[in-house]
C-alpha cells in the first residue's frame, strides 16, 4: 500500500510540475506578446511624430513671415509636449531634382522623431519628403496678354483673361479665358494649363500707396519713410539715412525716372508713373516688405535695366520697348494691367519666400499675404 501511495505523489508531481512548464511557457509568451506591442505603439507613435515634424516644417514654409530667415531650415529637439521624452530633428533645404530655376518652390524635409529615457534612445523614425509650393505665382497679370518671344517665367502664371504664349513658361499656367501657346513662335508651357479658371489661385496683394504715404507702421511702431522730391535719379543708393526708417521705405509722390546706377534696399513706393533708364538699377526688399509699388506705369525704355529682388506691384501696365531694355524679377511680378514686350528681354524668377509679405495698414494689425497659393508632398520615405 505504501509504494502505491509513493508512486500517486510522484504523478502529482509530474502534473505540478507540466502545469508549472506550461504556465511559465504562456508567460514568457505574453510578455513577448507584450513587449512587441509596446515596440509596435511606440514605433507608431514615432511615426506619427515625424510626420508632424513634415507637417511643422510646411506650415513654417508657407509663412516665411514667422522665421527671421529667408525660409526654414530646421530646428532640433523640438517637442509638442514639453514635459515629454518625445523629441524631433527637422531639416530644410532647397532642392529641384532636375537643379532647375524653380528649385525656390521645392524643398527637401527630413523628419527624424526619437524618446530618450535615462539619456538613451529607446525609439526612432526617420522620414525624407519632398514638398512642393503649389501653384507659386511669380507673374500675376490682369490683362489679356502675349508672353513674348524674350521673357522667360521660371514658375507659375495667372492671367485674368486671354493669355498666348511665345515666350518660355517653367511652371503652370492658369487663366480665367484662354491659353493659347504658340509653337511656331517659340512658346512652351511645362506646366499644366488650367482654362477658364472660376478664381484667382493666390489674391491681388492689395498693397495701397497710401498706407506708405512719408510714414509706415512696423507693428505699433510709426516709423518715416524718405520722401523723394526729384523726378529723375542717377548713381545713388537709397534711403540715403536708414535711421528710423527700418523697412527701407522710399516714397515718391509724383513720376519717377531712374536714369542708371540706382540702388535701393527697401521698398520704393511710386504714386505716378516709373521710367527706368540706364542700367545697375537695383532694388532689394527688406525681410517682408515689398520691393515696389507703383500707382501707374512702369516703362523701361532707352537701353534700361531694372532688376527687382522682392515683390513688384503695378497698377498700371509695364512696357520694354528698346531692344538693350531688361527687367529682371526675383521674387513675384504682379500686374493689374498689361505686360507689352515689344523688343528687350523680360526674366522673372518665383521665389515665394522673398516675396511674402507682413505689413501693417494700421497701427498693430498686421495684413499678411503670399504668392504660394498652398503645397503639397510629392513624395514621403522612411529611412
Amino acid at each position: 500500500m505504501s509504494n502505491r501511495k509513493g508512486a500517486a505523489l510522484l504523478v502529482v508531481l509530474f502534473i505540478v510540475m507540466a502545469i508549472t512548464i506550461l504556465s511559465l511557457g504562456f508567460l514568457s509568451r505574453s510578455d513577448v506578446e507584450l513587449a512587441c506591442g509596446e515596440n509596435m505603439i511606440l514605433r507608431t507613435q514615432m511615426d506619427y511624430l515625424a510626420e508632424s515634424g513634415l507637417e511643422h516644417a510646411r506650415g513654417l514654409i508657407l509663412n516665411p513671415q514667422d522665421v527671421s530667415s529667408e525660409y526654414w531650415t530646421g530646428a532640433e529637439s523640438l517637442q509638442i509636449v514639453e514635459s515629454s521624452n518625445d523629441y524631433y530633428d527637422v531639416s530644410v533645404e532647397r532642392h529641384d531634382p532636375n537643379s532647375g530655376p524653380t528649385y525656390r518652390c521645392n524643398y527637401r524635409i527630413t523628419s527624424s522623431a526619437y524618446r530618450l529615457k535615462g539619456g538613451e534612445e529607446v525609439g526612432r523614425s526617420s522620414l525624407t519628403a519632398e514638398l512642393r509650393l503649389d501653384p507659386a505665382i511669380g507673374f500675376w497679370v490682369n490683362g489679356g496678354t502675349i508672353i513674348s518671344s524674350s521673357t522667360t517665367i521660371n514658375g507659375d502664371v495667372y492671367c485674368d483673361d486671354n493669355l498666348i504664349n511665345k515666350g518660355t513658361i517653367r511652371g503652370d499656367v492658369f487663366a480665367s479665358g484662354t491659353i493659347t501657346n504658340s509653337v511656331m513662335s517659340g512658346g512652351t508651357i511645362t506646366g499644366s494649363r488650367n482654362e477658364n479658371v472660376s478664381s484667382d489661385p493666390v489674391d491681388w496683394p492689395g498693397l495701397a500707396v497710401g498706407d506708405f504715404d512719408t510714414t509706415y507702421y512696423v507693428g505699433s511702431d510709426n516709423h518715416t519713410a524718405q520722401t523723394l522730391t526729384l523726378d529723375d535719379y542717377n548713381n545713388v543708393s537709397l534711403p540715403t539715412s536708414p535711421t528710423g526708417n527700418p523697412k527701407g521705405v522710399v516714397w515718391c509722390d509724383n513720376d519717377i525716372t531712374l536714369s542708371g546706377n540706382v540702388s535701393i534696399n527697401g521698398t520704393l513706393v511710386v504714386n505716378g508713373n516709373m521710367t527706368i533708364r540706364g542700367t545697375g538699377n537695383t532694388i532689394a526688399a527688406v525681410k517682408n516688405f515689398p520691393a515696389l509699388i507703383v500707382n501707374g506705369n512702369l516703362t523701361i525704355e532707352s537701353s534700361g535695366q531694372l532688376a527687382i529682388n522682392g515683390l513688384a506691384q503695378i497698377n498700371g501696365d509695364i512696357s520694354v520697348n528698346n531692344s538693350a531694355s531688361r527687367l529682371t524679377v526675383f521674387g513675384a511680378l504682379f500686374v493689374n494691367g498689361n505686360l507689352n514686350v515689344s523688343a528687350g528681354s523680360v526674366n522673372i524668377t518665383a521665389a515665394p519666400a522673398r516675396a511674402s509679405l507682413e505689413t501693417w495698414p494700421t497701427a498693430g494689425n498686421p495684413a499678411r499675404w503670399t504668392p504660394a497659393g498652398g503645397a503639397f508632398f510629392k513624395s514621403i520615405e522612411r529611412e
